[in-house]
C-alpha cells in the first residue's frame, strides 16, 4: 500500500520546477507517492504574488502533471476531512500566541485541511510552515516532513543528485526563499553534499 506524500504550496513551488517528473512520482521502500492536492492549487491561483513569483506553475507540463494525479475522495473521506479540519483550526485559533511566537504563523483553512487530509488517509505532510509543524505536536497521528527531509529522502532514493540539490540551493539564495530550517539543513543533513560548513 503507498503512502501519499502531501506537497504544501511552498514545499511544492520550491521543488516541483527542477525535480521532473514530480507529481505522482513513486520513490522509497514505502512507498511514497508525491501528491498535490487541488487546495494547494487553489491557493496559488488565489494568489498573485505567487503567481507573478512563479510563472511556470500554470505551464502546460506542470498543469497538466496535477490535473493527471489528483486524489479523488470519496464523499464519507470528505466528510471525515472536514471534521477533522474543524477541530485542526479550532485547537490552532484557541491559543494564537502559541501558533504566533518565534516566527510561527497560525495554520490557516488550506493548512489543517492537508493535515486533516493526513489523518484520514496514510500520507505524510511536508511543508516549512512552522506553526503547521507545532500543531501536530498535539496530533501524534499527523507525519510531517520539513521539505529538506523530502529532498533528503529523494536524495537517497537517487532520485535526485547533489548537482540538483546544489542548484535547489542556489535558488531558494537567488528568490529570497531561504528558510532557517533550510539553512541549518545545508552542513547536518546535506553535509555531504555541502561539506560540514564554517567553523564556529
Amino acid at each position: 500500500m503507498t503512502t501519499l506524500v502531501l506537497l504544501d504550496t511552498n514545499t511544492y513551488l520550491r521543488l516541483a520546477k527542477r525535480v521532473r517528473p514530480f507529481v505522482g512520482l513513486k520513490f522509497g521502500q514505502v512507498p511514497y507517492v508525491l501528491t498535490i492536492l487541488k487546495v494547494t492549487e487553489d491557493e496559488v491561483h488565489r494568489n498573485p504574488h505567487l503567481q507573478f513569483r512563479n510563472p511556470w506553475f500554470d505551464h502546460t507540463e506542470h498543469a497538466q502533471e496535477r490535473i493527471a494525479k489528483q486524489v479523488k475522495l470519496t464523499a464519507s473521506e470528505k466528510a471525515q476531512v472536514e471534521a477533522a479540519q474543524s477541530v485542526l483550526l479550532g485547537w490552532a485559533r484557541m491559543d494564537l500566541d502559541r501558533f504566533t511566537s518565534n516566527g510561527r504563523s497560525p495554520p490557516g483553512e488550506a493548512d489543517c485541511w492537508l493535515l486533516a487530509f493526513g489523518q484520514v488517509r496514510p500520507a505524510v505532510v511536508v511543508t516549512d510552515d512552522l506553526g503547521m509543524h507545532e500543531l501536530v505536536k498535539d496530533f501524534p497521528d499527523i507525519k510531517v516532513w520539513h521539505g529538506y527531509e523530502l529532498l533528503a529522502k529523494l536524495r537517497t532514493a537517487k532520485v535526485v543528485d547533489d548537482a540538483l540539490i546544489h542548484a535547489i540551493y542556489e535558488a531558494l539564495e537567488a528568490n529570497g526563499d531561504m528558510t532557517r530550517t533550510w539553512r541549518d539543513a545545508k552542513h547536518t543533513t546535506f553535509k555531504r553534499v555541502f561539506g560540514s560548513g564554517p567553523k564556529a
